[in-house]
C-alpha cells in the first residue's frame, strides 16, 4: 500500500503518522522523546521503528512532510509604532506564522529595551511602525537600534521607508515584506507570515541532526501551531468537493502553552454592536505561555488564583495547591497514575481552557454616544460559534473530557465575554490536526474527509 508519512517534531515528542493513501486510514501513529540535545534523528528513528512494527512490511512511504517546535519552536519578538494598532498587528501576523510572542514593544526602542532584546534568546525580530506614507521616523530609528542584533529581521512596515531601512541593514540577514498595516485597522499579515515560515524551515537545520532529517524528509513545510492553525481553516472552509465543519474553536492545551485557534469572521450577532479596533483575521491563533500542564503551571496556578482551583478541586482530596504545582513543573515528564493526582489535573486543565479562551474571545462593552448607550465589540464574537474541538494529553486520556472543553464556554462570572454558548464538542483523540494541516498541502479534500472521519464527537 501506498502510505503518506507525516513528522511532528515537538518540543517534547516526535509524532509520526502513516496514512493509507487509497483508504484515508491512519495504518498507525507513534511517539517518541525528541533528542534535540544531543541527535534529533534519534528520536525519529526510534518511533520510525514502532510504526514499521505496527504496519508490517507491506507499505511504500510515497511522501514524508514534517512541522517542528523542537528547542522550544520560533521564539519573536515584535515592533510597532502605536501598541493597539501596527504592534498588535505585528504580533498578529507572528502568531499567525506559528511563531511564540515573546515580547512586544511599541514607539521609539531606548537603550534599556535594546539591551534587553539583547540578551533574550530570540529567533526573529519581526518590525513594524507606521502605515504606508505615513510615519518613518520611528521604524527607521528602530532599524538603526536593531542593526547589530544577532538575529534575522523581517521588515513589515511603511513602504515610505524601507529604501532608507534596507541601507541601515545592509550587510546584515534582513527581509522585506509589505506592510503589516497599510492603512489604519487595516490588517495585512500574510506576506509578513510567509516570510517567517520562510525563515524558519532556513533555520531549523541548526537543531543537531536536521541536516539528516532533510535529508529523510520530504520537506519541513512549517511550525507546528501553524500546522495546526491550517487544519483548522481547511476544516472549517471545507473545498469546493468537501464540506466544511462552519465556524470552530480548537483548544490545545499542552504542558509548556495553551493555545487557542479560531476559523470564523467573529463578527457581532447581536444588532446594535458596533466593532472597534482592529479588523480580527479569520484564522487566529493566540498562544499563552503562562498557561500550561508541566513547564509554566507554577504560573498557571498564580493567574487561575486558589478560589478558581478550589472551585474545580473539589472537596474529595486535600492538596497543596502550589506544592503540587511545583512538584509537576521539577518532573515536567509527570504522568498522573491515580484518581487524585488526575482530579487535580484535570481541575488545572479546567482552569487553563477557561483563561485562555476569555482571552481569546472579544469582549463587549457598553459606551455613551450623542445618540445613547451603545455597545461596542472588541476581538471577535464566538457566542454562536457551533464547534470546539480539544487536542492535548489531558484531554485525549481524561475519563471525561468534555467537563475540560466546557470551560470553553459563557458564564455569568464574565458578562461581558463572548465566548461560545452551546457549542459541540469534539475531541482529537490521534493527535491528527498538525497531521492534517501537512496532509492539506497534499489534498485538502481528503484532509478534511480524515478530519470528519476521526475527529470523536463527544456528549454522545
Amino acid at each position: 500500500m501506498e502510505c503518506y508519512l507525516f513528522v511532528d517534531f515537538g518540543s517534547t515528542n516526535t509524532k509520526l503518522t502513516l496514512i493509507d493513501i487509497e483508504k484515508e486510514e491512519i495504518v498507525a501513529t507513534a511517539k517518541s522523546y525528541t533528542t534535540v540535545e544531543t541527535d534529533i534523528m534519534i528520536g525519529f528513528d526510534k518511533a520510525l521503528e514502532t510504526i514499521k512494527e505496527k504496519a508490517g512490511e507491506d507499505f511504500e512511504i510515497v511522501e514524508k512532510l514534517a512541522c517542528s517546535s523542537a528547542a522550544g519552536g520560533l521564539k519573536m519578538i515584535a515592533i510597532g509604532l502605536v501598541e493597539e494598532l501596527t504592534a498588535e498587528a505585528a504580533k498578529r501576523a507572528a502568531l499567525g506564522a506559528g511563531a511564540k510572542v515573546i515580547k512586544t514593544y511599541n514607539q521609539k526602542l531606548n537603550n534599556l529595551e535594546l539591551e534587553e532584546i539583547k540578551n533574550t534568546n530570540l529567533d526573529i525580530i519581526l518590525l513594524a511602525g507606521g502605515t504606508d506614507g505615513g510615519n518613518e521616523e520611528v521604524i527607521i530609528h528602530n532599524a538603526e537600534m536593531l542593526k547589530n542584533i544577532d538575529a534575522p529581521i523581517v521588515v513589515a512596515g511603511n513602504k515610505s521607508a524601507v529604501d532608507k531601512i534596507s541601507k541601515v541593514l545592509e550587510g546584515r540577514d534582513f527581509y522585506i515584506a509589505e506592510n503589516v498595516m497599510p492603512k489604519i485597522n487595516v490588517l495585512n499579515v500574510e506576506s509578513a507570515r510567509d516570510t517567517i515560515r520562510e525563515i524558519f524551515m532556513t533555520n531549523i537545520v541548526k537543531a543537531r541532526g536536521m541536516q539528516r532529517v532533510l535529508e529523510e524528509i520530504s520537506e519541513i513545510v512549517m511550525p507546528t501551531p501553524a500546522a495546526v492553525l491550517k487544519a483548522a481553516e481547511v476544516l472549517s472552509l471545507g473545498t469546493e468537493d468537501e464540506d466544511g465543519l462552519g465556524d470552530i474553536a480548537v483548544v490545545d492545551i499542552g504542558g509548556a502553552t495553551t493555545d487557542v485557534h479560531t476559523a470564523c469572521s467573529g463578527d457581532p450577532t447581536k444588532a446594535g454592536v458596533y466593532l472597534r479596533g482592529l479588523e480580527e483575521p479569520f484564522a487566529k491563533r493566540t498562544v499563552e505561555g503562562d498557561l500550561g500542564m508541566r513547564y509554566s503551571i507554577e504560573a498557571a496556578v498564580e493567574v487561575a488564583g486558589k478560589r478558581m482551583l478550589k472551585s474545580y478541586l473539589g472537596d474529595k482530596y486535600e492538596y497543596d495547591i502550589l506544592e503540587e504545582a511545583s512538584s509537576r513543573y521539577l518532573n515536567p515528564s509527570f504522568i498522573a497514575e491515580n484518581e487524585r493526582d488526575l482530579n487535580y489535573d484535570t481541575a488545572v486543565a479546567k482552569a487553563l481552557t477557561r483563561i485562555s479562551v476569555t482571552r481569546h474571545a472579544g469582549q463587549t462593552k457598553e459606551v455613551y454616544s450623542p445618540v445613547g448607550a451603545i455597545f461596542q465589540q472588541t476581538g471577535k464574537d464566538l457566542t454562536e460559534l457551533p464547534v470546539v474541538i480539544g487536542t492535548g494529553g489531558i484531554l485525549v486520556f481524561n475519563p471525561n473530557p468534555i467537563e475540560i472543553l466546557k470551560e470553553a464556554c459563557f458564564n455569568m462570572e464574565e458578562p461581558e465575554s463572548l465566548k461560545p454558548k452551546n457549542p459541540k464538542f469534539f475531541l482529537d483523540k490521534e493527535y491528527i490536526l498538525s497531521s492534517m494541516g501537512l496532509l492539506s498541502c497534499l489534498d485538502k479534500d481528503m484532509a478534511v474527509r480524515m478530519m470528519k472521519k476521526y475527529l470523536v464527537k463527544l456528549g454522545e
